[in-house]
């Protein structure tokens, strides 16, 4: 399968917009990515797609998945309302859930199931989301919102400042960061504080 057979079955487009062929193909190919596009522009699919593209010599014993970090709880509830009705197993895991619910979605991840999990970045002070993203190989990291991650931005959040260390406990996945919005000074800090270079 191909970027644009995935675009076309999952989606329902027969040709990417602007430069998202080019990030995906950046992104497939292993290399970290900063991407600054208008709302409405597609940003989300330059993650979902590789999300959804077929992963070669996959451990069995630990199946892959895109984690998506993202800030607001309600967008993500959208975002994966969105998926599923698309027949793309993705879930969220946020504070809205109840403790019976949450553990389900724990126990589901742990199995293998759901190509994209979304979270915040305090998910990761919880020794039981450790325990069950372990079981998991995260091969793409996607910071949504990456403007909380600057001291700079205007939404700063301090759990976004530990992604350097997130990132290590995850292995260094490859890892795209995406705004709307950022400044040059935003822009550079925040491939600082995901350590990566420019």
């Amino acid at each position: 399968m191909k970027p644009i057979d995935a675009l076309s079955q999952f989606f329902a487009f027969e040709s990417f917009r602007g430069s998202q062929e080019a990030i995906i193909n950046r992104v497939l190919g292993g290399g970290h990515s900063l991407v600054i596009m208008p709302t409405g522009a597609g940003k989300s699919l330059c993650y979902q797609i590789p999300a959804l593209m077929p992963v070669e010599n996959e451990n069995p014993e630990r199946p892959s998945v895109t984690l998506v970090l993202s800030p607001l709880i309600a967008l993500m509830k959208d975002q994966v309302d969105a998926l599923r009705a698309r027949g793309i197993e993705a879930t969220f895991i946020n504070s809205s859930l109840s403790r019976e619910e949450r553990e389900r979605r724990y126990s589901e991840v742990a199995q293998g199931r759901y190509r994209l999990l979304y979270v915040t970045p305090e998910r990761f002070r919880k020794p039981e989301f450790l325990e069950v993203i372990a079981r998991r190989d995260v091969r793409l990291l996607a910071v949504d919102e990456a403007h909380c991650i600057s001291e700079w931005g205007h939404d700063f959040r301090p759990d976004y400042s530990r992604l350097i260390e997130i990132r290590e406990r995850l292995g260094n996945p490859t890892t795209i960061a995406l705004t709307a919005t950022a400044t040059p000074d935003v822009q550079a800090d925040i491939v600082r504080q995901l350590g990566m270079r420019a």
